[in-house]
């Protein structure tokens, strides 16, 4: 019996967990990489280097693109490659739109133009909607924001809108902030616990805001789950709204340390036009509940302990 193929494009860590749980399927797992020299630390940090075939892929060549769909002829398609960054896609406008909509629009190009049925996921980021009294949903208007990487995945969020309208299989995938221990250490969460278990002081940008934050795993079961149903957009996220002040306060508690006295604040992290509070509804993970019976568990001060006993 032939193995279920499954190209994943980018070798990220939303691609690394991903292809760890496919893994555990019995599915065949193809990642593409810019380079093959490329160090492949998140799938040997999971320990499924070896079980999974890396590609060299440049996703600016449609013939290049063809060529690998034609070689493994895979179910899915994830699309998980791209600058992801705010801040660095300040410094690269050009790069940040070619790694989220030129890129995607090479791989819709080759699905229409070939009439492929293979079912299309695209990664994108709850920033490019604006908050409806801090919470988003797929009714909310799109965000104003000029960052280059929000203007990008924004446009490809509507790139598979359109796409979807020729008969193709085409998903947008939308995260609010995910986290695991692979995520960089400046990210607020992994930064806080990694200053509260080795007892440092650190510095911290607007710690008054609230964001919505999930675990990599719940968020991998979800996006499973939400590939075997018609194609459409997802949100993604726990839809439970923390604070930077309750993240701190939480993560030094759980090393019996006062976090007053461990964190400072300088308004160079800050961002422009930045909204106070920013979460996924609620009502975006009912779909999950009634088809699947399934729902977020790690979020909150349960997630701040799963991120610290896991560094």
């Amino acid at each position: 019996m032939n193995k279920k193929v499954n190209l994943i494009v980018g070798s990220g860590v939303l691609g690394a967990y991903l292809s760890a749980e496919l893994v555990k399927k019995k599915e065949k797992v193809i990642v593409t990489t810019r380079s093959l020299r490329k160090k492949k630390h998140n799938y040997v940090y999971l320990k499924i280097q070896k079980k999974v075939k890396f590609e060299k892929l440049d996703i600016k060549n449609k013939t290049s693109i063809q060529k690998i769909i034609y070689k493994y002829k895979p179910e899915k398609i994830f699309y998980f490659a791209g600058q992801s960054s705010l801040t660095k896609s300040l410094k690269s406008e050009k790069k940040t739109f070619q790694s989220h909509y030129s890129g995607t629009k090479n791989f819709l190009d080759v699905l229409k133009e070939k009439n492929l049925k293979i079912k299309f996921f695209k990664a994108n980021s709850g920033y490019i909607f604006a908050p409806n009294k801090g919470k988003i949903d797929l009714n909310c208007n799109f965000s104003s924001n000029k960052n280059p990487y929000i203007k990008a995945q924004k446009e490809t969020f509507k790139l598979l809108k359109k796409y979807r309208q020729y008969g193709l299989n085409l998903s947008n995938l939308v995260f609010m902030q995910v986290e695991s221990p692979l995520r960089p250490k400046e990210f607020l969460i992994k930064k806080v616990c990694l200053g509260a278990k080795n007892g440092d002081k650190i510095t911290v940008g607007n710690i008054n805001t609230y964001r919505d934050y999930s675990w990599i795993t719940e968020v991998i079961k979800a996006i499973l789950l939400s590939t075997r149903l018609n194609s459409r957009d997802f949100i993604i996220s726990a839809g439970k709204k923390i604070s930077g002040k309750e993240i701190l306060a939480g993560a030094y508690k759980l090393n019996k340390l006062d976090f007053k006295k461990y964190y400072s604040v300088n308004k160079k992290f800050f961002r422009q036009n930045e909204n106070k509070i920013l979460i996924g509804s609620i009502k975006n993970s009912l779909y999950l509940k009634k088809n699947f019976n399934f729902k977020f568990n790690i979020f909150g001060n349960s997630l701040i302990r799963k991120m610290y006993k896991s560094l």
